[in-house]
This record gives C-alpha cells, sequence and structure tokens, in this order.
C-alpha cells in the first residue's frame, strides 16, 4: 500500500484520503490540484474501490489523459479502468449506450462546428426570406449554442442579441432553430451541445437507466468545478446522488469563464446542495516566491462573496518584490517591455521562460510591433498576430488602395467583403477598370459601382464615399479620419454581419488601436504601411515551434499555465478593469481575472500602468491606474515613474 503522507502535504493528503460523502476541495492557483486529485484516484482504487465505479470529469481529454498516467504511476495499469474524459466524451459514452430511450442508435453522428454551421446555413437559405440581411450562420449558432447551454429558450436569447448592424425577429431565429433540430434527428445526429442535454435528459427521463449508473458510480470526481455550467453541475449531481460521494474540486478565484456559460453559483452554493459536505483548503503555493503572493493575496484579500484563501509559499529565497511601472503611453510601455525582455535574458531567463499577458488582445499591437521590429521572436497564444487577422487585413487592403491605385491583392480584397462578389467577380472589375482603381476619381468610383453585381450594390455608396474623402484627409494630415471613415460608413456594419456581438466589438477595438498607431505614426500612412509589410515577413520565422520564444497571451488563455517572469501591461481604468465589464457590473470576475494574471508567476512580476491611451486623430487622453493596482500596498512593490518621451531627461524615477 501506498504511503500518501510521504507524497502530499496535510491538506492534500487529507483530501486524497477523505473518508465517504461529499467533498469540496478549494485549491488555490499553485496548490497542487492535479496532485491531490491523481493520488485521490490511487486511493480510491488501492481502498478496493473498481476503477471502473470511478468517474473522473475534466474540461479537457488532455488533463484526463493527465491525471490517468499519472496515477497509473501509483498504482499500476488499474488506473486506465476509470470512467474519464470530459463531460462532453462521458456523456457521448453513455448515450452511446442508452441513448436509444430517446430515439438514437448506438452509432448515432457527433456534429462538429463545421457541420453544425453548414446544416444552420443551408437552413437559412431556405427559411429566411432575405438571407443577406439576416445574421450569419456562425451568429445563429451561436445563438443556439447558448441556449442550450444556459436550458433557456432560443427566442430569449436571440433577443439579448438583438444590434442595429444585424437586425432580426427573435422569432426568426426560434424558426431557424427548430428545423436544424428537426433537420439532426433526421440524420440521427448530435451537435456538442446535444451530448450534454441529452445526457442529462436521459438520466431525468429514464428512471432505470438513471438508477443503474446511479448504483454503478460509487465516486464522481469533477475537476475545475468552478468552469461548470447549469447542465455540467445537474449531471454530476444527479449521477452522485444514491452515494453521495461527489468531489467537486476547483477555485472559486479563478472563475474567470462566466462570459461563456460558466456558473460561480454551483461552487460557491455546493456546501448547502450537498448537506454534510466537508470543505479541505488547499493553500500551500509550490509556484510563486512570497513577493508575488502577498499581491495575490491583497487582489483577493476584500473581495466579496468568496470562500476566504490565503496562499502561503513553500518557495523562499531573496527576491525582488514585483514591479509597478508608472509610463507615459502605450509606446513607452511596450519600449520599457523590450528593455525588460533585455534584462531578464541578462539574468539567465530564456525568452520561454516570459510571458507577456494582457485583458484583450487589441493591448498587444505596440508590444507586437516593438518585439518584431527588435528581432525578438514571441509566439502569440490568444490569436494569430494582429496583422495576420482578418479585420487588420481588410483595413490595410482599403488604406494600401488609398495610396496605391495599382494594389490589384488590396483591390480584389476590399471588393470581395461584398456580398455576392467572389474572386471571379473582383478579377474581372479589375480588368474592366484597366488595372488600376484611382479611389480619387470620381468617374472611376462610379465605373466600379456599375460593374457590381444586384447584391453588391447597396452596399457600395458608403465605401466609395470613404475613397472619396480619404484623399483630403490625408492632405490635411488627418490619417486617423481615413480610417475611422471607413469603419463607420462600411466596416462596421459588416462586422455586425458577420461576426456574433462580442467578437465584433473585440474587433472593433482591434481597429480602434490600429488607428491611434497610424495616427501617431511620425513617418505618415506610407511609412506605417512599410513598416507592416517589413513585420509580416517576419512572421513564418516568428512561428518556427522549434524556437525559443516570449509567450503573448490573454489572461484567459494563460489560465492553468505558469512562466518565471510574467509582464502585465495596460493596468489602467477602461483597459483592465475593461470599460464594458466597468459598465455591466462584472468586477467580481475582472478581480479574479487579475488574480489569475499575478498567479502565472513564478519568479518575477511586472506590472504596467500608462498614462494616457492614444486617439485616432494621433493625439492622447489621460487613463488612470487600474483600481487593482490602486489597491495593493506601496510596500509591497517597487513603484517606477517615467516622464513622457518627449521630455526624457534622467530615466526612471523610484518611488
Amino acid at each position: 500500500m501506498t504511503d500518501f503522507s510521504r507524497l502530499l502535504n496535510p491538506e492534500q493528503l487529507a483530501a486524497a484520503t477523505a473518508g465517504d460523502g461529499p467533498l469540496l476541495v478549494l485549491a488555490a492557483a499553485g496548490t497542487g490540484k492535479t496532485r491531490t486529485l491523481v493520488h485521490r484516484v490511487a486511493y480510491l482504487i488501492e481502498r478496493g474501490v473498481p476503477p471502473d465505479r470511478t468517474m473522473l470529469l475534466t474540461f479537457t481529454n488532455r488533463a484526463a489523459r493527465e491525471m490517468l498516467e499519472r496515477a497509473e504511476a501509483v498504482v499500476g495499469d488499474a488506473a486506465h479502468s476509470v470512467w474519464s474524459g470530459t463531460f462532453h466524451s462521458v456523456c457521448a459514452r453513455i448515450l452511446r449506450r442508452y441513448g436509444s430511450s430517446l430515439g438514437y442508435r448506438p452509432g448515432f453522428l457527433i456534429l462538429d462546428e463545421d457541420d453544425q454551421r453548414k446544416l444552420v446555413g443551408d437552413i437559412i437559405k431556405t427559411t429566411v426570406a432575405d438571407p443577406k440581411d439576416f445574421p450569419k450562420k456562425e451568429v445563429v449558432a451561436k445563438m443556439i449554442s447558448e441556449a442550450a447551454n444556459e436550458q433557456m429558450e432560443v427566442e430569449d436569447v436571440a433577443e439579448r442579441w438583438m444590434t442595429r448592424a444585424a437586425g432580426f425577429e427573435p422569432g426568426e431565429i426560434a424558426a431557424v432553430a427548430k428545423k436544424y433540430a428537426a433537420r439532426k434527428r433526421e440524420l440521427d445526429a448530435m451537435d456538442f451541445d446535444d451530448l450534454l442535454v441529452n445526457g442529462l435528459t436521459l438520466l431525468r427521463t429514464n428512471e432505470r437507466v438513471r438508477e443503474m449508473l446511479q448504483e454503478h458510480f460509487l465516486h464522481v470526481l469533477v475537476d475545475e468545478y468552478q468552469d461548470t455550467n447549469g447542465l455540467q453541475s445537474d449531471f454530476t449531481d444527479l449521477l452522485a446522488a444514491k452515494h453521495r460521494n461527489i468531489m467537486a474540486v476547483g477555485d472559486d478565484f479563478q472563475c474567470i469563464y462566466t462570459w461563456r456559460g460558466a456558473q460561480i453559483e454551483n461552487i460557491m452554493e455546493f456546501p448547502n446542495r450537498w448537506e454534510g459536505c466537508r470543505v479541505i483548503k488547499l493553500e500551500a503555493n509550490y509556484r510563486s516566491v512570497p513577493g508575488i503572493l502577498d499581491v495575490a493575496n491583497v487582489v483577493m484579500r476584500d473581495a466579496p462573496g468568496q470562500f476566504e484563501k490565503t496562499l502561503r509559499p513553500i518557495r523562499g529565497g531573496s527576491v525582488d518584490r514585483p514591479r509597478l511601472y508608472h509610463v507615459y503611453d502605450g509606446r513607452d510601455q511596450a519600449d520599457e517591455i523590450l528593455r525588460l525582455v533585455s534584462e531578464m535574458r541578462g539574468r539567465g531567463f530564456r525568452y520561454g521562460d516570459i510571458a507577456i499577458l494582457y485583458r484583450s488582445h487589441f493591448q498587444s499591437i505596440d508590444v507586437q510591433m516593438t518585439l518584431a521590429r527588435s528581432r525578438v521572436p514571441f509566439r502569440i497564444t490568444s490569436g494569430v498576430g494582429v496583422f495576420e487577422q482578418v479585420h487588420v487585413k481588410d483595413t490595410l487592403a482599403y488604406l494600401r488602395l488609398v495610396v496605391n491605385p495599382l494594389d490589384e491583392l488590396s483591390f480584389r480584397r476590399l471588393v470581395e467583403l461584398l456580398p455576392g462578389m467572389g474572386a471571379k467577380g473582383s478579377a474581372k472589375c479589375w480588368e474592366k477598370l484597366g488595372y488600376r482603381f484611382d479611389c480619387d476619381s470620381r468617374e472611376c468610383r462610379d465605373a466600379l459601382g456599375g460593374l457590381l453585381g444586384a447584391k453588391a450594390k447597396p452596399l457600395w455608396p458608403p465605401l466609395s464615399k470613404c475613397f472619396e474623402c480619404a484623399k483630403e484627409h490625408l492632405a490635411e494630415d488627418e490619417v486617423g479620419e481615413v480610417v475611422e471613415d471607413f469603419v463607420d460608413l462600411f466596416y462596421e456594419a459588416h462586422l455586425g454581419r458577420e461576426w456574433p456581438d462580442d467578437e465584433a466589438e473585440d474587433r472593433l477595438e482591434d481597429l480602434k488601436e490600429l488607428t491611434g498607431q497610424i495616427a501617431s505614426n511620425p513617418g505618415g500612412l506610407e511609412a506605417f504601411l512599410s513598416d507592416v509589410a517589413l513585420l509580416t515577413n517576419l512572421d513564418a520565422a516568428r512561428n518556427d515551434p522549434n524556437r525559443d520564444r516570449v509567450t503573448l497571451s490573454t489572461v484567459h488563455q494563460a489560465k492553468g499555465m505558469e512562466w518565471p517572469v510574467v509582464i502585465v501591461p495596460w493596468l489602467a481604468e477602461g483597459m483592465f478593469p475593461s470599460g464594458k465589464a466597468t459598465e455591466e457590473g462584472r468586477m467580481d470576475e475582472e478581480r479574479r481575472l487579475f488574480y489569475v494574471a499575478v498567479t502565472r508567476a513564478k519568479d518575477c512580476l511586472f506590472l504596467f500602468a500608462p498614462q494616457v491611451r492614444k486617439m485616432s486623430d494621433g493625439g492622447m487622453f489621460p487613463v488612470n491606474p487600474s483600481v487593482f493596482v490602486k489597491e495593493i500596498p506601496s510596500n509591497l512593490l517597487v513603484t517606477l515613474r517615467s516622464a513622457p518621451r518627449s521630455f526624457q531627461s534622467g530615466g526612471w524615477r523610484r518611488w
């Protein structure tokens, strides 16, 4: 028998070897959550619980595989008989066996995201009177998915999505959803959401199957419980109802996915739902040095509605306190981040030991450009590079055509944004115009308008107006106005048709930041476009997976990861916390997001609070430091302030 007391600390040991009954394990950041779950599985097997009568639910198949491999190292091959996997994979496995009671064959088809969108798109074409003025299939599919996961009517979800840019009647969405459900039935198919919905429906409606599964599974273990939605918590509650041996492992401080369905109430109310529930806290942190943990504890100290936890450092050593830099603007911030990367390299860290974590993707534009110009290799885990993104490429195509009437690729990309215009249509227009497009010529603009198809013609006048005004703006050195016209008159509506609301808003933020970059570029528009061409040519080398590279990521994407060095830019009101979250009263989640950012750092933490943001006309407007920064006592940080670039004489001042 394994001596678990030699492998685990007292808190982990108590959780891994707990007796029967409901158990909530509050595993704070870096406290060995996975290690505890692995040894819980091993302990149950050694205690005589048949492995196939234990269920381990995770949020990724990779996590499930890793846990079972580690459990195997403790107790041998028996660990592989544990029922483990994601909620979706476990539900699929159950439905393959017992789904006939819901009318499905054992070999039912599972639709992936592309299949789902294709079916929804086909239904829109045959159901909606004017599909070109209807939300795109991706948007409709997301509404249907939200309704399934939130256990709501599709029509009610659709009402939340109604916008000026993509107007529709909620009843139309409900009609599409009804036909989509019928079509899936015809195909004997389920999409990913159906796996959860039907898995829960099976337990709720089939008494024989429910009682059999409840009897079979003696223990139910759930990882990352703070990320469960209503379907998932109801599923596990039902499954564990007979034996009451449910172990939920998670951290309310790290619940940062409510925007995609996670319900923090699941973990907060768990002890109330399960009478006699034991609560064990894991607070011994193995990841970070004491100075970083001091900051992390302050961040969550006064947060309302939480389980109190205090991270205790296991690591010691004399390490610098986290630094807070008060910089002038985004460019000063990027320059200082570049110097920090060089400093860390001088201290023996690799590029791969360094992560730059930001609240939103658009906040990385300055940093990406600065690192690329200096040939610092980096990878982006929160999406593609800024100049590889579709909406940025579209905007740059417009700008290139404004300054170069012979740019065929930009012309064709722009024309193909119009409905009904594909590659053949754009090529034909380019040929008919004589292989050039002079945007300053009214005759040329009118000629293009006459060549467009019936679907595209109504959208040409506002785009033509953008071109008409562009030269005048450039003559007045109003580069930002050129982009603003394009976005306001044409591209914002295009984003509304092509993307869900939240994604369209994120892309608009990208373009606002891009506009500020262009407007403040000392060389003007043409110099900026030349810079972009140079940076784009470096992308292939930068993305070499075998290179040692700095990581750029949103905080959401960074959850579950760690780095020796973490840099957090744009800790300013309206940026982090985001302006939208502040307006909508979601400050609690923003606080948890900042906590996650801080606790990714092992050795060094650097925080940045710029004083101004760029405006589209090249000007600046002041921003206040983030409330999260203001709350950190000064004795926990080394605080530095720089003067604006044009006024710098002595560099940094230490407070």
